[in-house]
Protein backbone atom coordinates (compact mmCIF):
# COMPACT_ATOMS: atom_id res chain seq x y z
CA UNK A 1 0.00 0.00 0.00
CA UNK A 2 1.36 3.77 -1.07
CA UNK A 3 2.35 5.55 2.40
CA UNK A 4 -0.10 8.53 2.99
CA UNK A 5 0.63 11.66 1.91
CA UNK A 6 0.39 13.75 5.43
CA UNK A 7 -0.28 16.93 3.91
CA UNK A 8 -1.89 17.84 1.01
CA UNK A 9 0.26 21.16 -0.16
CA UNK A 10 3.62 21.40 1.01
CA UNK A 11 5.90 24.68 0.32
CA UNK A 12 10.08 25.05 -0.84
CA UNK A 13 11.21 28.53 -0.71
CA UNK A 14 14.45 29.64 -1.69
CA UNK A 15 17.09 31.45 -4.19
CA UNK A 16 18.36 28.65 -5.73
CA UNK A 17 21.63 30.41 -7.00
CA UNK A 18 21.98 27.53 -8.43
CA UNK A 19 20.26 24.87 -8.20
CA UNK A 20 21.77 21.70 -6.73
CA UNK A 21 22.11 18.53 -5.03
CA UNK A 22 20.92 19.76 -1.71
CA UNK A 23 17.87 21.79 -3.00
CA UNK A 24 16.91 18.35 -5.15
CA UNK A 25 17.19 16.50 -1.89
CA UNK A 26 14.91 18.97 0.19
CA UNK A 27 12.13 19.11 -2.69
CA UNK A 28 12.20 15.30 -2.74
CA UNK A 29 11.80 15.47 0.94
CA UNK A 30 9.18 17.46 0.78
CA UNK A 31 7.16 16.06 -2.10
CA UNK A 32 7.29 12.32 -0.38
CA UNK A 33 5.47 13.69 2.70
CA UNK A 34 2.90 16.43 0.21
CA UNK A 35 0.22 15.39 -2.51
CA UNK A 36 1.47 18.31 -4.04
CA UNK A 37 4.31 20.66 -3.11
CA UNK A 38 4.98 24.17 -5.02
CA UNK A 39 8.79 25.52 -5.12
CA UNK A 40 9.02 29.15 -4.86
CA UNK A 41 11.96 30.41 -6.63
CA UNK A 42 12.77 34.09 -5.47
CA UNK A 43 15.43 35.80 -7.51
CA UNK A 44 16.17 39.71 -7.34
CA UNK A 45 17.48 41.82 -10.04
CA UNK A 46 20.80 42.04 -9.12
CA UNK A 47 22.03 38.44 -8.62
CA UNK A 48 24.27 36.73 -11.09
CA UNK A 49 21.97 34.05 -12.54
CA UNK A 50 18.94 35.36 -13.85
CA UNK A 51 15.92 34.31 -11.93
CA UNK A 52 14.14 33.13 -15.07
CA UNK A 53 17.19 30.98 -16.08
CA UNK A 54 17.11 29.25 -12.63
CA UNK A 55 13.38 28.88 -12.59
CA UNK A 56 13.27 27.14 -16.00
CA UNK A 57 16.34 24.66 -14.78
CA UNK A 58 14.08 23.63 -12.10
CA UNK A 59 10.90 22.99 -14.07
CA UNK A 60 13.44 20.98 -15.96
CA UNK A 61 14.70 19.07 -13.38
CA UNK A 62 11.28 17.75 -11.69
CA UNK A 63 9.59 17.85 -15.59
CA UNK A 64 8.82 14.16 -14.68
CA UNK A 65 6.74 14.77 -11.89
CA UNK A 66 3.27 16.94 -12.27
CA UNK A 67 3.19 17.27 -8.31
CA UNK A 68 5.45 19.68 -8.30
CA UNK A 69 5.06 23.25 -9.40
CA UNK A 70 7.69 26.04 -9.81
CA UNK A 71 6.94 29.64 -9.40
CA UNK A 72 9.28 31.97 -10.19
CA UNK A 73 8.81 35.51 -7.34
CA UNK A 74 10.77 38.83 -8.60
CA UNK A 75 9.73 40.61 -5.35
CA UNK A 76 12.79 42.86 -4.68
CA UNK A 77 12.19 41.57 -1.03
CA UNK A 78 14.49 42.36 1.61
CA UNK A 79 16.95 39.48 2.43
CA UNK A 80 17.60 39.61 6.08
CA UNK A 81 15.17 40.69 9.03
CA UNK A 82 17.62 43.63 10.00
CA UNK A 83 16.97 45.19 6.91
CA UNK A 84 13.61 46.00 7.18
CA UNK A 85 11.33 46.20 10.41
CA UNK A 86 8.61 44.44 8.57
CA UNK A 87 10.32 41.97 6.52
CA UNK A 88 8.66 38.84 7.89
CA UNK A 89 5.02 40.22 6.83
CA UNK A 90 6.56 41.53 3.68
CA UNK A 91 7.44 38.06 2.89
CA UNK A 92 4.12 36.37 4.32
CA UNK A 93 2.34 38.60 1.36
CA UNK A 94 4.79 37.39 -1.19
CA UNK A 95 3.87 33.26 0.21
CA UNK A 96 -0.22 34.25 -0.24
CA UNK A 97 0.01 36.27 -3.36
CA UNK A 98 2.55 33.21 -5.13
CA UNK A 99 0.18 30.37 -3.24
CA UNK A 100 -3.55 30.77 -4.15
CA UNK A 101 -3.75 27.46 -2.69
CA UNK A 102 -2.35 27.75 0.70
CA UNK A 103 0.26 25.43 1.75
CA UNK A 104 0.34 23.81 4.82
CA UNK A 105 3.92 23.13 5.85
CA UNK A 106 7.15 24.64 4.48
CA UNK A 107 10.24 22.55 4.36
CA UNK A 108 13.67 24.00 5.22
CA UNK A 109 17.25 23.38 6.00
CA UNK A 110 17.76 27.04 7.05
CA UNK A 111 17.39 28.19 10.24
CA UNK A 112 15.18 31.02 9.47
CA UNK A 113 12.79 27.92 8.57
CA UNK A 114 10.44 28.06 12.31
CA UNK A 115 10.24 31.53 12.62
CA UNK A 116 9.12 31.95 8.68
CA UNK A 117 6.55 28.90 9.79
CA UNK A 118 5.09 30.81 12.49
CA UNK A 119 4.28 33.99 10.65
CA UNK A 120 3.22 31.54 7.73
CA UNK A 121 0.85 29.85 10.25
CA UNK A 122 2.35 26.59 9.17
CA UNK A 123 3.88 23.52 10.15
CA UNK A 124 7.56 23.77 9.47
CA UNK A 125 9.30 20.35 8.68
CA UNK A 126 13.61 20.31 8.71
CA UNK A 127 15.48 18.11 6.06
CA UNK A 128 19.18 18.19 6.59
CA UNK A 129 19.52 21.11 8.41
CA UNK A 130 23.16 20.30 9.22
CA UNK A 131 23.92 19.72 5.60
CA UNK A 132 25.18 16.04 6.19
CA UNK A 133 23.99 14.20 2.77
CA UNK A 134 24.80 16.96 1.06
CA UNK A 135 27.21 19.33 2.29
CA UNK A 136 26.92 22.11 -0.39
CA UNK A 137 25.97 25.54 -1.08
CA UNK A 138 24.71 27.69 -3.71
CA UNK A 139 27.49 30.43 -2.89
CA UNK A 140 30.23 27.24 -2.49
CA UNK A 141 29.19 26.15 -6.21
CA UNK A 142 29.23 29.69 -7.64
CA UNK A 143 32.24 30.34 -6.47
CA UNK A 144 34.56 27.33 -7.05
CA UNK A 145 32.22 24.95 -9.10
CA UNK A 146 34.71 22.52 -10.11
CA UNK A 147 35.14 21.22 -6.41
CA UNK A 148 31.68 21.05 -6.44
CA UNK A 149 30.61 19.78 -9.89
CA UNK A 150 29.61 16.22 -8.34
CA UNK A 151 26.55 18.27 -6.90
CA UNK A 152 25.96 20.12 -9.86
CA UNK A 153 22.60 18.92 -11.72
CA UNK A 154 23.22 17.94 -15.65
CA UNK A 155 20.45 20.63 -16.60
CA UNK A 156 22.49 23.11 -14.88
CA UNK A 157 26.08 22.23 -15.65
CA UNK A 158 26.01 23.76 -18.93
CA UNK A 159 26.38 27.20 -17.48
CA UNK A 160 29.38 26.01 -15.58
CA UNK A 161 31.37 23.71 -17.82
CA UNK A 162 34.86 25.30 -18.44
CA UNK A 163 34.34 25.50 -22.46
CA UNK A 164 37.80 24.81 -24.54
CA UNK A 165 37.71 25.55 -28.06
CA UNK A 166 40.27 23.44 -30.60
CA UNK A 167 40.63 25.82 -33.25
CA UNK A 168 42.61 26.86 -36.45
CA UNK A 169 42.84 26.10 -40.36
CA UNK A 170 42.59 22.66 -41.85
CA UNK A 171 45.19 19.99 -41.74
CA UNK A 172 46.40 20.75 -37.81
CA UNK A 173 44.93 17.53 -36.54
CA UNK A 174 41.68 19.81 -34.29
CA UNK A 175 39.90 16.81 -34.38
CA UNK A 176 42.52 14.38 -33.34
CA UNK A 177 43.37 16.68 -30.46
CA UNK A 178 40.10 17.44 -29.42
CA UNK A 179 39.34 13.58 -28.63
CA UNK A 180 42.64 13.15 -26.63
CA UNK A 181 42.15 15.95 -24.84
CA UNK A 182 38.32 14.81 -24.19
CA UNK A 183 39.93 11.55 -23.14
CA UNK A 184 42.63 12.93 -21.04
CA UNK A 185 40.08 15.12 -19.27
CA UNK A 186 37.23 12.29 -19.09
CA UNK A 187 34.89 14.55 -20.48
CA UNK A 188 32.59 15.21 -23.22
CA UNK A 189 33.33 16.71 -27.10
CA UNK A 190 31.86 18.22 -29.20
CA UNK A 191 32.58 16.85 -32.90
CA UNK A 192 32.35 19.40 -36.34
CA UNK A 193 29.06 19.16 -37.03
CA UNK A 194 29.90 20.42 -40.74
CA UNK A 195 31.85 17.01 -41.44
CA UNK A 196 29.04 14.71 -40.97
CA UNK A 197 26.31 16.86 -42.13
CA UNK A 198 28.34 17.64 -45.55
CA UNK A 199 29.05 14.25 -46.33
CA UNK A 200 25.36 13.64 -46.17
CA UNK A 201 24.55 16.60 -48.20
CA UNK A 202 26.98 15.65 -50.92
CA UNK A 203 25.57 12.47 -51.27
CA UNK A 204 22.32 14.08 -52.46
CA UNK A 205 23.09 16.98 -54.78
CA UNK A 206 22.86 15.73 -58.41
CA UNK A 207 25.69 16.49 -60.02
CA UNK A 208 24.25 19.38 -62.02
CA UNK A 209 23.68 21.09 -58.46
CA UNK A 210 26.34 23.57 -58.44
CA UNK A 211 28.54 24.08 -55.49
CA UNK A 212 30.77 26.97 -54.58
CA UNK A 213 34.03 25.93 -53.51
CA UNK A 214 32.99 21.82 -54.62
CA UNK A 215 32.10 20.78 -51.13
CA UNK A 216 29.58 23.44 -49.60
CA UNK A 217 27.23 26.17 -51.04
CA UNK A 218 25.98 28.65 -49.44
CA UNK A 219 22.39 27.46 -48.41
CA UNK A 220 24.80 25.24 -45.95
CA UNK A 221 26.34 27.16 -43.65
CA UNK A 222 23.09 28.36 -41.79
CA UNK A 223 22.31 24.74 -41.36
CA UNK A 224 25.90 24.04 -40.00
CA UNK A 225 25.27 26.49 -37.71
CA UNK A 226 22.56 25.54 -36.23
CA UNK A 227 23.35 22.06 -35.67
CA UNK A 228 27.31 23.01 -34.14
CA UNK A 229 25.17 24.73 -31.53
CA UNK A 230 22.64 22.38 -31.17
CA UNK A 231 25.48 19.55 -30.44
CA UNK A 232 27.38 21.84 -28.19
CA UNK A 233 24.17 22.89 -25.39
CA UNK A 234 23.08 19.08 -25.26
CA UNK A 235 26.50 17.33 -24.91
CA UNK A 236 27.61 20.37 -22.77
CA UNK A 237 25.01 18.74 -20.05
CA UNK A 238 27.40 15.49 -20.23
CA UNK A 239 30.87 17.69 -19.32
CA UNK A 240 32.77 16.43 -17.00
CA UNK A 241 33.85 20.16 -15.64
CA UNK A 242 35.37 20.41 -19.14
CA UNK A 243 33.33 20.91 -22.85
CA UNK A 244 36.33 20.09 -25.94
CA UNK A 245 34.46 21.64 -28.91
CA UNK A 246 36.23 21.01 -32.55
CA UNK A 247 35.18 23.63 -33.97
CA UNK A 248 32.56 26.78 -32.90
CA UNK A 249 30.82 29.56 -35.05
CA UNK A 250 33.70 32.10 -35.36
CA UNK A 251 35.19 29.29 -37.73
CA UNK A 252 31.22 28.83 -39.53
CA UNK A 253 31.82 33.03 -40.09
CA UNK A 254 35.41 32.87 -41.38
CA UNK A 255 34.68 30.28 -43.87
CA UNK A 256 31.32 31.55 -45.01
CA UNK A 257 32.78 34.60 -45.43
CA UNK A 258 35.92 33.36 -47.55
CA UNK A 259 33.84 31.48 -49.67
CA UNK A 260 30.83 33.34 -50.27
CA UNK A 261 31.85 36.92 -49.63
CA UNK A 262 29.53 37.18 -46.24
CA UNK A 263 27.97 35.32 -43.49
CA UNK A 264 23.86 35.53 -41.55
CA UNK A 265 24.04 38.30 -39.56
CA UNK A 266 22.65 35.63 -36.59
CA UNK A 267 25.64 33.82 -37.26
CA UNK A 268 27.84 36.84 -36.59
CA UNK A 269 25.91 38.00 -33.62
CA UNK A 270 25.58 34.79 -32.08
CA UNK A 271 29.97 34.01 -32.52
CA UNK A 272 30.22 37.19 -30.87
CA UNK A 273 28.02 36.31 -28.03
CA UNK A 274 29.18 33.09 -27.00
CA UNK A 275 32.29 33.05 -24.33
CA UNK A 276 34.56 30.43 -24.35
CA UNK A 277 37.14 29.64 -21.33
CA UNK A 278 40.28 28.80 -23.78
CA UNK A 279 41.32 28.63 -27.48
CA UNK A 280 43.74 25.95 -28.83
CA UNK A 281 44.93 27.61 -31.97
CA UNK A 282 46.63 24.30 -33.70
CA UNK A 283 49.57 25.76 -35.63
CA UNK A 284 50.50 25.54 -39.49
CA UNK A 285 54.06 23.53 -38.67
CA UNK A 286 52.52 19.87 -39.33
CA UNK A 287 52.26 18.04 -42.86
CA UNK A 288 49.53 19.32 -45.34
CA UNK A 289 47.17 16.55 -45.83
CA UNK A 290 44.45 17.07 -48.74
CA UNK A 291 40.68 16.23 -47.47
CA UNK A 292 37.99 15.35 -49.86
CA UNK A 293 35.93 17.99 -47.63
CA UNK A 294 38.33 20.74 -48.38
CA UNK A 295 39.00 19.93 -51.67
CA UNK A 296 40.61 23.54 -52.47
CA UNK A 297 42.76 23.29 -49.74
CA UNK A 298 46.45 23.60 -50.34
CA UNK A 299 49.36 24.60 -48.36
CA UNK A 300 49.57 28.08 -49.13
CA UNK A 301 45.76 28.52 -48.61
CA UNK A 302 45.94 27.06 -45.19
CA UNK A 303 48.73 29.69 -44.47
CA UNK A 304 45.87 32.33 -45.73
CA UNK A 305 43.13 30.82 -43.60
CA UNK A 306 45.28 30.44 -40.56
CA UNK A 307 46.05 34.62 -40.78
CA UNK A 308 42.11 35.10 -41.09
CA UNK A 309 41.21 32.70 -37.95
CA UNK A 310 43.89 34.64 -35.92
CA UNK A 311 42.06 37.73 -36.74
CA UNK A 312 39.23 36.47 -35.95
CA UNK A 313 39.95 35.41 -32.03
CA UNK A 314 41.67 38.97 -31.29
CA UNK A 315 40.70 39.45 -27.50
CA UNK A 316 40.09 35.79 -26.96
CA UNK A 317 42.06 33.73 -24.71
CA UNK A 318 44.63 31.86 -26.78
CA UNK A 319 47.60 29.00 -26.48
CA UNK A 320 49.02 28.49 -29.33
CA UNK A 321 49.52 24.95 -29.90
CA UNK A 322 52.94 23.60 -32.17
CA UNK A 323 55.15 21.05 -32.46
CA UNK A 324 54.68 17.67 -32.55
CA UNK A 325 51.84 15.85 -32.33
CA UNK A 326 53.35 14.59 -28.40
CA UNK A 327 53.95 17.79 -27.66
CA UNK A 328 50.48 19.20 -28.73
CA UNK A 329 48.93 17.23 -26.46
CA UNK A 330 50.90 18.37 -23.89
CA UNK A 331 50.41 21.89 -24.17
CA UNK A 332 47.30 21.45 -24.53
CA UNK A 333 46.70 19.26 -21.67
CA UNK A 334 48.59 21.99 -19.42
CA UNK A 335 46.94 24.70 -20.86
CA UNK A 336 43.49 23.50 -20.10
CA UNK A 337 44.65 22.01 -16.72
CA UNK A 338 45.09 25.54 -15.68
CA UNK A 339 41.23 26.25 -15.58
CA UNK A 340 40.19 23.52 -13.74
CA UNK A 341 42.27 25.19 -10.38
CA UNK A 342 40.88 28.50 -11.05
CA UNK A 343 37.75 29.36 -9.52
CA UNK A 344 35.01 31.60 -10.83
CA UNK A 345 35.42 35.32 -10.21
Amino acid sequence: MAQTKRFGLGLVLGKFLPPHAGHIHLIEFARQRCERVVVLACSLKREPIDGTLRARWLREIFAHDPGIEVVHVTDENPQEPHEHPDFWNIWRETVRRACPAYPQAIFTSESYGEPFARVLDMEHVSCDSARQSFPVSGTQVRQDPMRFWQFIPPAVRPWFAKRVVVYGPESTGKTTLAQNLARHFETAWVPEFARGYLDRQNALRSPSQEAGPGFVVAADIQPIARGQLASEDELARQANRLLICDTDLKVTKVYSEFYFGGCPDWIKLEAARRRYDLYLFCDTDTPWVSDSQRDQGSPAQRAHMRELFLRELEGCPVVMISGGWEARLEKAILATEQLLVSKQP
